[in-house]
């Protein structure tokens, strides 16, 4: 059975999302925030990053080292990630530890020390691992391509920010964002697994229930002018050519039926061993060891890309052979067959991915940090069920527009 939730809404405006499992062990709770990278200033790129780093140094009341020992020594674990539109905390427990993950991670939220001396050796690891980015090829065309379909917007700039705008960061600087950023209308609190619904809200009220709320950050949209820039070129130390083509597409807030036809597009051609592109770039024509695709919506834009690492001289097979596909697509409907097997596998993946609290945590967390409301996992099985070849073929025609295209290589450094 797929996992149902309910919504509450606290006084001061956090919203708290309960997702029961009697049948486990374990629980999940996390803190999702409305504050990535595109709600930064320039001056301020990577900042929210940074601020996710730091809030496992230490609260007003805690060590870095007492943080890791609650959670671990009740055999749980805990982590973060921040993204273009949100930031994320959350703890893997045992159901009994729940009071425990519930505890530390709005301590780390609410009350986060940001240490001098933690700052700047966390600041270093940050630099180390933008620099560890830059040394992946992959990253670096990745990263180029956001820059191209997303020219003079900050979703277009690296989630972790650039050493020059890290480098001019103080603590106060950060505590002054925390201040602004963190506010519980632009909070979400959710837990998945075994628990007691009552005791869950005692516990969220008693650690957040006191904060004051505060207009969110807001950010700049990304307007249809200027156009994606056409291509962008890096060279690097590396013995293949390294390429992301994408397309700027429609955000979360487009027609339900177009964006889950536009998920079922993305896994036909490029997300599984059997897609398209896989299939004929390396299976029939071994172009490529790897390539994939990946579609991302945003709150007002999204994007559809094509990863590949290529053979330096075959290029411009591999590009033919791409092109061909997308071409294919545009202008003939996927039969009956591949669209059963395409759906087939988006619901089954959907399915057993559900089956783990953490993603179900991260599923419903994610729904209303993005709709402001609860969408099922029934309503996107229904969903995928119920597209078309012909919804498939309207929006790859949608999708693939040259004047929304860019291109971003990767080559090896010239001899």
């Amino acid at each position: 059975m797929l996992p149902t939730a309910s919504l509450q809404v606290l006084p001061n405006g956090l919203k708290l999302v309960l997702v029961p499992d009697d049948h486990v062990e374990s629980v999940c709770f996390g803190l999702f925030v409305e504050s990535g990278s595109r709600h930064e200033l320039p001056e301020y790129a990577g900042i929210s990053h940074l601020i996710e780093h730091m809030l496992f140094k230490g609260t007003k009341t805690r060590s870095a080292l007492e943080i890791s020992q609650a959670i671990e020594g009740r055999g749980g674990n805990f982590n973060a990630y921040t993204c273009e539109e949100s930031t994320c905390f959350f703890a893997y427990m045992p159901y009994d530890a729940l009071p425990t993950a519930v505890d530390i991670i709005c301590d780390m939220y609410a009350n986060p020390a940001i240490p001098d001396g933690e700052f700047e050796r966390e600041r270093h690891v940050v630099l180390e691992e933008i620099k560890m980015y830059g040394d992946e090829p992959d990253s670096v065309a990745s990263e180029n391509l956001s820059r191209a379909l997303f020219p003079k917007n900050a979703l277009g700039l690296p989630i972790a920010g650039e050493a020059a705008t890290l480098d001019k960061m103080t603590p106060q600087t950060l505590r002054d964002y925390i201040r602004r950023a963190y506010v519980p209308r632009a909070t979400v609190a959710v837990v998945a697994g075994r628990f007691d619904p009552a005791e869950v809200r005692r516990l969220v009220e008693q650690a957040l229930g006191g904060l004051a709320d505060r207009d969110p950050l807001p950010f700049v949209p990304v307007r249809a002018r200027p156009y994606p820039q056409k291509e962008i070129r890096a060279q690097r130390d590396v013995q293949q050519v390294q390429l992301a083509l994408g397309y700027r597409t429609f955000g979360v807030h487009a027609p339900k039926r177009k964006k889950l036809a536009a998920t079922v597009f993305d896994c036909l051609m490029g997300r599984t061993m059997s897609s398209r592109l896989f299939q004929s770039v390396r299976e029939k024509h071994g172009l490529s060891y790897d390539i994939r695709s990946q579609l991302q919506f945003f709150e007002d834009v999204g994007g559809w890309c094509v990863m590949a690492g290529l053979d330096t001289g075959r290029v411009d097979l591999a590009m033919k052979t791409i092109e061909k596909e997308f071409a294919r697509i545009r202008a003939k409907k996927p039969s009956a067959a591949e669209m059963r097997r395409t759906k087939d596998y988006l619901l089954g993946n959907f399915r057993l991915g559900l089956e783990n609290q953490r993603a179900r945590m991260f599923f419903f967390g994610n729904s209303v940090m993005t709709y402001g409301e609860i969408r099922s996992p029934q309503e996107m099985v229904d969903g995928i069920a119920a597209v078309t070849a012909d919804d498939v073929l309207a929006v790859a025609n949608e999708i693939l527009q040259d004047k929304y295209r860019s291109v971003s290589w990767v080559t090896p450094k010239a001899v």
